[in-house]
């Protein structure tokens, strides 16, 4: 009581913000985040932890042990990637009606049997419900966007009435001036097998498809951090499919229900499966050279073929994965797996040369 009588200043103190508040619940696990948050150093912007991501990954190392709320961790987190990368911004999504989606690449490292990729996600997002899915490649050509979309439509069991692309020289050669696109050939094919609507975002306005660009970010923060580490690219991309269906029952950010309750009128407007399953991949002829083998990608990437085959004509099926060579009959001579990147790779398949030299 004499100390409120003595009192001479009643000012409001300033209160602290949260970044000078002590954590001292967290104090423990400090060294383990400040460990990651340093580690994301080696990747690249976008696929670094976020404060959600972080607290994530606590609970469920530490389940029950882990009593700090997700407002102290991110007050940390917020406080520690300051200091270590600066400020962080983030974008808001956009709505849409039942069964259109919006389609896009990501950028993400990865490792498949201990070696580092710089790889792409192709993006499957539903603005309606906010549900998407995504599917991890090793670039981002025709062959990739073709099995990534058939993929996705045959684990929903459809495939949406329109879907939103960029105007990425995959799918679009040519802008005209009243806004109509010359398309490729291929994907004019891939269209009207799966007899969806394509529609595309007006040059410089990407932003008309924000959705998928949040997308993008969530998937990448969610998902494919820390960098994925795996044996099998494919097996990965079922497991991606499986986090896609888990993480779509958490609630939507404004509507009542959680995403996948939302999704339901998203599969009611699907359009059906075709009877005949699309073979994502391109055949091209190639001149192979004395040793039997020949080049793509501007003379980088170089693979063999069969002694026999030298200085002839072969032709060569392309898969996002895959190389696989074909004879006269469209049988099979080899396969190889397919290199991305700019810089010189060489696959070499010695069975075929064993066999003639036996």
């Amino acid at each position: 009581m004499r100390s409120y009588l003595d009192k001479k200043d009643w000012n409001m103190k300033i209160p602290q913000t949260e970044h000078e508040k002590k954590h001292p619940k967290l104090d423990q696990y400090k060294m383990e985040i400040d460990s990651w948050l340093i580690d994301d150093k080696k990747a690249k912007r976008k696929q670094r932890h976020t404060a959600q991501r972080v607290f994530d990954r606590l609970k469920d190392k530490y389940n029950y042990v882990f009593e700090c709320s997700y407002r102290t961790v991110a007050s940390y987190v917020a406080k520690r990637k300051k200091e270590i990368f600066g400020k962080v911004t983030a974008s808001l999504p956009r709505v849409h009606i039942p069964g259109e989606a919006q389609v896009d690449f990501g950028d993400a490292e990865f490792y498949e049997n201990e070696k580092l990729h710089s790889g792409k996600y192709l993006n499957i997002s539903f603005p309606y419900s906010n549900k998407g899915y995504l599917q991890l490649f090793k670039g981002e050509n025709q062959e990739c966007l073709f099995q990534g979309l058939k993929t996705i439509f045959e684990h929903i069991g459809g495939v949406p009435e329109r879907l939103w692309f960029d105007n990425t020289s995959t799918i679009v050669t040519k802008i005209l001036k009243d806004g109509a696109r010359d398309l490729t050939s291929d994907f004019l094919r891939f269209m009207a097998h799966y007899r969806f609507e394509g529609a595309f975002c007006n040059a410089n306005a990407g932003n008309e498809k924000g959705n998928v660009d949040a997308k993008v970010g969530y998937h990448r923060r969610n998902m494919l951090v820390p960098i994925p580490r795996f044996s099998t690219l494919s097996l990965f991309n079922e497991e991606l499919l499986a986090l896609c269906e888990q993480d779509a029952k958490r609630e939507h950010y404004r509507k009542e229900g959680t995403h996948e309750e939302l999704h339901q009128e998203d599969l009611k407007a699907l359009l059906q499966l075709p009877a005949e399953p699309f073979e994502a991949c391109k055949y091209m002829t190639v001149k192979t050279n004395g040793y039997a083998r020949f080049c793509l990608n501007n003379g980088l990437h170089e693979y063999s073929v069969a002694p026999k085959f030298a200085n002839s004509q072969v032709l060569v099926k392309l898969t996002a994965t895959e190389v696989i060579l074909l004879d006269e009959n469209h049988r099979e001579i080899t396969r190889h797996e397919r290199f991305y990147g700019s810089y010189k790779q060489q696959s070499m398949k010695w069975l075929p040369y064993l066999t003639q030299l036996s």
